[in-house]
Parts: C-alpha cells; sequence; structure tokens
C-alpha cells in the first residue's frame, strides 16, 4: 500500500514540469520510497530546548556569513533544517521543511547549472 496520488499524478506531473531537474527527480524519488516502504508513518521527533539551541546558534552563524559575503548551500540548509526540528506546531512545521525543500532544490538546480 502506498501514496496513490505518486501514481495517479505521475503522467500529469511529468507533463507539467521539464523531464529534468530536482524536482522530477524528487518526486521518482518518493515512488521508489513509496515502492519500498509502503505508507510510512513515524512521529514528527521536533521540537525541545536543544532543537531550539541549536537552531538559534545556526541562524546567528548563517547571519554572520551573510553579512561576510561568505554563506554557502549547507549552511543555509542547516538552518532552515533546523529551524523544522525546532517546530513542534504541525503548520508551522510544515512550512518549515517546504522552506527546506525549496532549499534542497535551488542547491541541485545550482549543481545542475554548474556541471552544464
Amino acid at each position: 500500500m502506498g501514496y496513490p496520488h505518486f501514481s495517479n499524478y505521475c503522467d500529469d506531473f511529468h507533463r507539467l514540469v521539464a523531464d529534468t531537474g530536482p524536482l522530477v527527480d524528487i518526486h521518482d524519488e518518493r515512488g521508489r520510497q513509496d515502492a519500498k516502504w509502503g505508507l510510512q508513518s513515524h512521529p514528527d521527533g521536533t521540537g525541545g530546548e536543544l532543537a531550539r539551541e541549536l537552531c538559534d546558534a545556526m541562524k546567528a552563524a548563517v547571519d554572520l556569513d551573510a553579512r561576510d559575503g561568505g554563506t554557502n548551500w549547507a549552511s543555509i540548509l542547516m538552518e532552515e533544517i533546523l529551524e523544522a526540528f525546532a517546530e513542534t506546531d504541525p503548520t508551522t512545521l510544515r512550512t518549515e521543511l517546504v522552506q527546506s525543500g525549496a532549499v534542497i532544490a535551488a542547491w541541485i538546480e545550482h549543481i545542475d547549472r554548474r556541471a552544464a
């Protein structure tokens, strides 16, 4: 048993976006995960004082790097991920995970541009 929307909309998805790039790759990977593991249901495991402290420290580091012109993809992504890890509200957690996914997609796009 899996996510029916992956199989139902796979062809439509591929028609809506180019057959290259991170969104198609991510979509295809989700299909492989679904085929391998089926419907997954795990606790979020987010929140807590340590997550908040790590998040605050990473935000400060990225802000400092940005002021100095030296930020990088790994630091930006780590900040986004730690913001998600610090959240307990499901709506805000979802927003932070989407933001993390967007940074991942942008990073992949940058890697692809460098390779071109």
